[in-house]
């Protein structure tokens, strides 16, 4: 009875090992054939060559679509999935540029990062350690990739790679003018830049170019020449 009853046990243990290893196995396989599809479906439309990129580099980020694409010379040579800044944390919109690749610990933001020139916060391209979160709208605003992803990429774009990261644009809810820094100014030189009054990239830091800017559409307007954002000047901007 005592033996019967072991062996009745000891194949219910088994039995749950074996439901767990299946379910673990279909987890996983399944994590990887989402991964396998989407990678394809993303990139099923462009025509890659056997070997890596080797012309001018560009990067657009395209944060409601959570998808980085890379360019070759003007030619669009490979979509990635990836994470993007949630609603309070969101990725700032805005022209800037690599400045900074190093390798990071896998345990805090993946195997490779790539810094850009957000002057308001410390901003990157980067791996993760919770492969889960990418595709969804989870980051401190930064862009999130795969790991294998970003070593791939960390190996053919180099520093002063431009990246335009496309989005939301946000409210500008305060008077600006020189000195100071934030994505409210970003819309603003894209504003100037699309009057054809700037022709800097739009990084999101009030200079003496973006015065300058602003003050040549109010002269051309017939407004007081101030230099900031005043009622008037957003209203004509239609900002």
């Amino acid at each position: 009875m005592n033996m019967h009853f072991l062996n009745l046990n000891a194949k219910r243990t088994k039995n749950r090992f074996s439901i767990i290893i299946v379910a673990l196995f279909v987890l996983f396989g399944g994590f990887w054939l989402f991964e396998y599809l989407d990678a394809a479906a993303l990139n099923y439309s462009v025509s890659q060559p056997s070997k890596a990129p080797e012309g001018e580099m560009h990067l657009i980020v395209r944060v409601p679509d959570r998808v980085l694409e890379l360019y070759d010379n003007g030619r669009l040579f490979k979509r990635y999935r990836v994470a993007v800044g949630k609603r309070a944390t969101p990725t700032p919109i805005g022209e800037w540029n690599i400045v900074y690749k190093g390798w990071s610990p896998r345990e805090v933001m993946g195997t490779r990062w790539m810094g850009l020139d957000i002057p308001w916060g410390s901003y990157g391209i980067h791996g993760t350690s919770a492969p889960w979160s990418i595709g969804n709208f989870a980051s401190h605003g930064c862009i999130r990739m795969r790991n294998q992803d970003s070593e791939e990429l960390y190996e053919w774009v180099p520093v002063g790679t431009p990246v335009d990261i496309l989005g939301p644009k946000p409210g500008l809810n305060r008077v600006l003018r020189r000195g100071i820094q934030g994505p409210d100014v970003v819309i603003l030189q894209l504003k100037l830049v699309q009057l054809g009054y700037y022709q800097e990239r739009a990084k999101g830091t009030f200079g003496k170019d973006t015065e300058a800017a602003l003050r040549a559409f109010q002269r051309d307007n017939r407004l007081p020449e101030t230099g900031i954002t005043d009622e008037k000047t957003m209203k004509l901007l239609q900002l």
